[in-house]
């Protein structure tokens, strides 16, 4: 962690202040966070409870009503709190362990529930940094998915590394029957493949494209369709499949070694046009001192010409 300058958790903080996660399976496992290793702490205990979701202004979590917390947390006067959250680093045994202080908003019973409430604890300061990076990475690729959907990504050496992802060949089931095949290219919509079989038996149907990926080490499944496949050039049994992901069942990993593909590359073209604007900037002012010099040169009068010396 800790990756992020400040002028972009500036950036995260801002655009998504207000964005509520609910903290599903898909998130918890894409964010890596501990539920079993998530406290309250208020009036000097404290309590394991479930969270239920975040924002960057507030997060709920849910508590026994006969447990000490709810005692605690039920005080009069909206009692003071923090929260500690848990995050487990990807390919590494480090965990990142942070409170963030609250202060008890509102309680309400848990889906009409008379064991269980809903607890709103509305941070008192900024949240720190760790969790801004997470969730803000998060919301950018749930919203690059969406914003960026038609991207393609080429798959090269350079772009592997980039998306983490640890090789081209992989497996794709295609009604049922897995099959190798060679990823060519990556979208949030789709991808492009190269696998053995004709055209006709492969378009039309449903497939499960299955990539491996590092940092995280995992394989990742994501469902589509195939929707055109084409004969290789001077090949009667290898095709290039076009295959469209169901984008309502993408996982969100995928989404975010996407996010980080595109986030890198935007951000290697930004400094790019950055260095092209300073060069631009310095030819200008070059040649406006120079303007300047000619300028102030031809308005100066001329110097006075010594008298010539009598002849003799």
């Amino acid at each position: 962690m800790g990756l992020a300058t400040s002028q972009q958790l500036t950036k995260y903080y801002d655009q998504y202040r207000d964005t509520e996660i609910t903290f599903t399976k898909d998130i918890i496992r894409a964010l890596g966070l501990d539920p079993r290793q998530v406290y309250v702490k208020c009036n000097g205990g404290q309590w394991p409870c479930i969270i239920n979701s975040t924002s960057f202004q507030h997060a709920k979590i849910i508590v026994g009503t006969k447990g000490g917390a709810f005692q605690a947390l039920a005080a009069k006067n909206n009692p003071t709190a923090n929260i500690r959250f848990c995050f487990n680093e990807p390919e590494g045994d480090e965990i990142i362990t942070f409170l963030v202080a609250s202060r008890v908003a509102e309680i309400r019973p848990y889906m009409n529930s008379k064991d269980l409430v809903i607890v709103t604890l509305q941070y008192t300061t900024r949240p720190p940094d760790d969790l801004i990076e997470l969730c803000g990475k998060l919301l950018e690729a749930n919203a690059n998915a969406i914003r960026r959907r038609e991207e393609r990504i080429a798959i090269n050496e350079d772009s592997k590394r980039k998306l983490n992802l640890a090789k081209e060949e992989c497996n794709v089931i295609v009604s049922s029957v897995p099959r190798h095949c060679v990823v060519r290219d990556l979208s949030f919509s789709g991808a492009r493949i190269v696998l053995i079989g004709l055209s006709q038996y492969l378009t039309g149907k449903e497939a499960v494209l299955r990539l491996e990926f590092n940092e995280p080490s995992e394989i990742i499944s994501v469902k589509g369709t195939v929707v055109s496949a084409d004969l290789v050039p001077g090949r009667k049994d290898v095709c290039i499949a076009s295959v469209k992901f169901d984008e309502a069942l993408l996982p969100l990993s995928f989404k975010m070694h996407l996010n980080d593909y595109l986030t890198s590359v935007r951000k290697i073209q930004l400094s790019a046009q950055e260095q092209l604007a300073q060069q631009k900037a310095a030819q200008e002012a070059q040649l406006v001192a120079k303007q300047e010099v000619t300028q102030a040169a031809a308005a100066s009068p001329a110097p006075e010409q010594a008298p010539a010396s009598p002849q003799a």
